[in-house]
Formats: C-alpha cells, structure tokens, sequence
C-alpha cells in the first residue's frame, strides 16, 4: 500500500475516547475563533459534535464530528470535506488530498464574507 494509504489506515486506529477527545478540542477551537469575527457577517452556534456558522446572507456551513468513521466533516457552500486526525503531525488532514481544517475553514468564511480572515 502507498504512503497515503498506510498513513490514513494508521490515523483511523485511534479509540473512541481519543476521537470524541480530539474533536471536542476542534471545535471548541472554531468556536472561539468565530467569536473573534464580525456578528453581523457570521454568526454560529454550537451543540454536541456540530458548529453551525450562518452568514448574513443565510448561508450555513456546517463542521461536525462523525464518530462512526472517525472524521471531522465540513460542509461549506457547494463543497464538503472529510478530514482525519494525523497524530504524527497532530493535524486534522482532509482524507482526498491531505490539506489542513483549520486553513480551509477560514480559507471558505473568506470566500463566503469577500474579505480575508485568519485563522
């Protein structure tokens, strides 16, 4: 099996506990960056395993914990994106072509608002 194949079957290993663990801290970390932005652009709210980010325009995006498959998913607009943790880089990594969560959650609000924010 390839590199990327061998490294994803090495990610899916984590227990139930280290999964619920390590996305309850990705999302309690898009929480508190979103507190940062704009209220009138984008607002969100939180329930157990899912942010919801609404924009002024009635946009929703939608980040949530998928226990089942061990993944994060992002649905953003028209895409949507399914991420794994990789504990030897301790970074969730979208599972098609490796890029980062967090970038590409921010990345997407820029598109959305017309305007740049980091994350």
């Amino acid at each position: 099996m390839g590199a990327l194949g061998w490294r994803f079957d090495r990610i899916g290993g984590m227990d139930d506990n280290e999964f619920r663990e390590r996305s309850d801290v990705a999302l309690t970390k898009v929480a508190k960056w979103l507190e940062d932005l704009d209220p009138d652009e984008v607002d969100y709210t939180t329930a157990d395993g899912v942010v919801t980010i609404e924009f002024a325009g009635g946009a929703k995006f939608i980040l949530s914990r998928q226990s089942q498959m061990k993944q994060m998913w992002l649905a953003a607009g028209s895409h949507g994106f399914h991420y794994r943790w990789d504990a030897a880089r301790g970074l969730w990594l979208d599972d098609k072509d490796g890029h980062e969560l967090f970038p590409r959650l921010a990345e997407a609000i820029s598109e959305q608002l017309g305007h740049q924010v980091e994350f």
